[in-house]
């Protein structure tokens, strides 16, 4: 039977060396209360400590001192098992410090892992991730010099194919964000932007005889519909009830708590942007990238368009008159609205559905997307794409590996170069001012995160969508299918690539 708790008093249930699994979405959803209070409880007593976290998709809300981001600095966290740490601001910097062990594996196969555990299966079997950095043959998930657990992800043959099977430590402790919970302890997601894993980490959790905690805006007498009660009341341990503070309307709008029409999507875009701390700046180079990118959609088309420059798309899809004849797609969940973005990137303007984040990878692994929009930061001559590492710097693969692994038409939108990169566009000619200083075409990439072969083997049909030319990909490598009026192909193009390529025509 649950318990109405603080939370204070909610984490003192969490032992040492106990395996947390949190339900949040890159910056949102998070049970923020909940973390601060292992903070406070941490910085107390050195208690909990040698925890292993897990994430399908993070859990930072884009602040250095909120969150979860103050007892992991301090050394409470041995390992951390994630699928994006984009909004962990001073987490995913001392990853590379070595502080702790940090393993990155694919969005998807995460979800999917937590699914299997909660039906008393140890791991989840996938082709995603075959070929690209987390394959065993190449790099392995380990993030930094320290993070050598091999028992994460094992290469498997089943009936003469090959697969990697995603395996998890056993999940002991569930943190949930919900809406409310009802007088027998049922959880509802009705004012949530999504339900991602809920209900698998809460099953996960108590197969394994651990405890369930969800941090609640209120209590209330039934919830609105059975439907709507996500997690059963029998699942859960401790209640804390925390008011929400203020949440402007246009973030409201997100939580699909009321209709907003097809004709309104670009207003309510408009106001989320506006009261978002982390503002679009969409550069003329962009603009050209997403114009372009966009005439790649078809009618009936079922997409998922990713963060950055890919986000142009959808502006042009909307002034073609095509956004109205495809279905958008985000991962944590949402189907048939309009994908937010910045520190709501998540959540969508008038979603039509909104499901389980387990059950948007099965139609992503299955090839049930018809086209993806994804960004790039390095490019070599055979086609494969580095998404997820950097310089210096690690973001992480997310749903990235899931959604391009079997998306019959995968379409990279980057600029050639950046930095210092100055592009101009004038009645149609497009003209290169300046090249910026770091080429994103490059004879090796640091990291793969989408396999060229692969995707040959498969059969998909893959662009490269620059400011300047397209290129396509060819058992060859690539190959430049179209360069744009203006731009001079030997000045602005070949020379500048560090290998040779083919010329349509």
């Amino acid at each position: 039977m649950y318990q109405i708790m603080t939370a204070d008093q909610a984490v003192g249930l969490i032992p040492d060396s106990a395996c947390i699994c949190v339900n949040s979405f890159v910056g949102i959803e998070n049970p923020v209360e909940l973390h601060e209070a292992i903070y406070r409880r941490y910085s107390a007593t050195g208690s909990p400590a040698h925890l292993t976290m897990i994430s399908s998709a993070g859990f930072g809300v884009w602040d250095e001192n909120r969150n979860a981001e103050g007892y992991i600095r301090d050394g409470a966290v041995d390992k951390l098992i994630c699928g994006h740490f984009g909004a962990m601001l001073s987490t995913k910097k001392i990853i590379l410090e070595d502080r702790f062990e940090a393993y990155n594996l694919p969005l998807g196969c995460i979800s999917h892992a937590i699914r299997a555990q909660a039906g008393g299966l140890p791991g989840a079997l996938s082709k995603v991730g075959l070929d690209i950095f987390v394959d065993p043959r190449r790099e392995g998930p380990g993030i930094n010099r320290i993070s050598k657990d091999t028992s994460l992800i094992k290469l498997l043959e089943v009936d003469g194919e090959e697969f990697l099977y995603y395996k998890l430590p056993k999940i002991t402790v569930a943190l949930i964000k919900g809406t409310a919970a009802d007088r027998r302890g049922n959880i509802s997601f009705d004012d949530m932007y999504m339900s991602g894993d809920a209900l698998s980490i809460c099953q996960a959790a108590k197969a394994n005889g651990g405890i369930v905690i969800v941090q609640v805006d209120r209590l209330v007498d039934m919830p609105s519909r059975p439907r709507n009660a996500i997690i059963p009341g029998c699942l859960v341990d401790a209640i804390v009830v925390e008011e929400p503070g203020w949440r402007d309307e246009a973030f409201t709008a997100l939580t699909g708590s009321f209709e907003v029409p097809y004709e309104e999507w670009p207003a309510w875009t408009d106001r989320v942007d506006e009261v978002s701390s982390m503002s679009r700046k969409t550069s003329v180079a962009a603009r050209i990238i997403g114009r372009r990118a966009a005439r790649e959609l078809r009618v009936d088309d079922i997409v998922n368009i990713g963060i950055g420059i890919p986000e142009t798309i959808s502006h042009y899809a909307r002034k073609n008159g095509m956004l109205d004849h495809i279905t958008l797609t985000v991962e944590s969940g949402g189907v048939g609205g309009f994908p937010a973005s910045g520190t709501v990137f998540g959540a969508m303007i008038g979603a039509a559905s909104v499901y389980d984040m387990s059950n948007q990878f099965d139609l992503y692994d299955n090839g049930g997307l018809n086209i993806c929009f994804m960004g790039a930061l390095e490019v070599d001559r055979w086609g494969n794409v580095n998404a997820h590492r950097g310089p210096g710097a690690y973001a992480g693969i997310g749903g990235f590996a899931n959604i391009t692994a079997k998306t019959p038409t995968v379409v990279f939108c980057f600029t050639f170069n950046t930095v210092g990169l100055e592009v101009e566009r004038k009645g149609g000619i497009i003209t290169v001012k300046r090249n910026g200083d770091i080429p994103k075409l490059v004879s090796k990439v640091r990291s793969i995160s989408f396999s060229a072969r692969r995707a040959i083997e498969n059969g998909q049909r893959v662009l490269y969508v620059t400011e300047r030319c397209v290129f396509e990909l060819t058992p060859r490598g690539l190959r430049v299918m179209e360069i744009y009026p203006g731009i001079d192909p030997e000045r602005d193009v070949l020379s500048l690539l560090p290998f040779e390529v083919d010329m349509e025509g």
